[in-house]
């Protein structure tokens, strides 16, 4: 059997989540299926999937060996694309992952344009409150709010002002100690995300100074929602920290009310990153052509809606 379509078969099943779907995808019978991943382990000398008659699960090796596949077959898929490049119309299925409320309220429109103008192309968008491994787990394309380390991925800039805003419903500011600078969070109850970090927040300097102003707190309720935080903090639960755009609405009518203006720190940057050679596949050239421009007209009326925060 050849290796390359069993790695195929194997990746097929993990994203489907069972031997019968990956053979419907493939159009390939159960038992090909089987006996495609049954080579694959005999030539890696182990399991790679612990299986039963509804669940698939990696094993250690397996998980090691299922990124090393899918890096394998992007290269391939790189390789193959590459020769035709712009030639070639963009087609095939798009990963794309993105943080939960910006890939749902911001991006996710601009992928449904972007599938409409190419009709051969489709997507998975897939929404993460954490920053994926974009090679290991096989995604061709992310946004990312944040300062971006070294690192071998190709970043695209589409935005540059989001601040990161500690907010608070009016009622429960008014029956708590007043918030005047980032230390007096020890006082309060505290909502936070496992983004924004579940016992420490870290403010910039005191102007003059040079060390970051960190607050330790023994959270209230932690969340791996940005919509959950902030419901909780619009019901008066606590204080919580996100990003200007997901608290800018409750602000407007109200519900919420920012504290410590002058000690946010400085607005972050917004990235479409890649890994390298991904923008030689048509269909990754075509979505950053796409979306970067829609994006920076998106989040340059975000960071305007932001400043009226004040």
């Amino acid at each position: 059997m050849d290796r390359i379509e069993a790695m195929k078969v194997f990746v097929a099943a993990l994203d489907e989540g069972s031997l019968a779907a990956a053979g419907r995808k493939l159009g390939r019978s159960p038992a090909a299926v089987s006996r495609a991943i049954a080579f694959l382990e005999h030539h890696v000398g182990a399991e790679l999937l612990h299986r039963t008659t509804r669940t698939l699960r990696l094993s250690e090796v397996g998980e090691r060996y299922a990124a090393a596949c899918r890096r394998v077959l992007t290269d391939l898929e790189e390789a193959d694309l590459s020769i035709a490049n712009a030639r070639v119309a963009p087609r095939g299925t798009l990963t794309i992952c993105a943080p939960p409320i910006s890939g749902e309220e911001i991006l996710r429109p601009i992928v449904d344009a972007y599938l409409e103008a190419f009709p051969a192309v489709s997507a998975n968008l897939v929404l993460l409150d954490r920053h994926a491994n974009l090679v290991e787990e096989g995604f061709d394309v992310a946004l990312r709010v944040a300062q971006l380390p070294d690192s071998s991925l190709v970043a695209v800039r589409v935005g540059g002002d989001v601040r990161r805003v500690v907010a608070a419903s009016p009622r429960y500011l008014a029956g708590s100690p007043p918030i005047v600078e980032p230390a007096d969070l020890a006082a309060h109850r505290i909502v936070t995300t496992t983004h924004f970090g579940h016992d420490t927040w870290i403010f910039p300097p005191l102007p003059g100074g040079t060390v970051p102003r960190t607050v330790h707190f023994r959270a209230r309720l932690v969340v791996n929602s940005v919509r959950a935080a902030l419901a909780s903090a619009v019901d008066g639960t606590g204080v919580t920290r996100l990003y200007s755009y997901h608290v800018a609405e409750r602000v407007r009518d109200g519900s919420l009310a920012v504290v410590l203006r002058d000690a946010e720190p400085p607005p972050l940057p917004v990235h479409l990153v890649m890994p390298q050679g991904r923008l030689a596949v048509p269909k990754v050239r075509a979505f950053v052509d796409f979306a970067a421009p829609r994006l920076r007209t998106a989040f340059a009326r975000l960071s305007a809606e932001a400043d009226e925060l004040d």
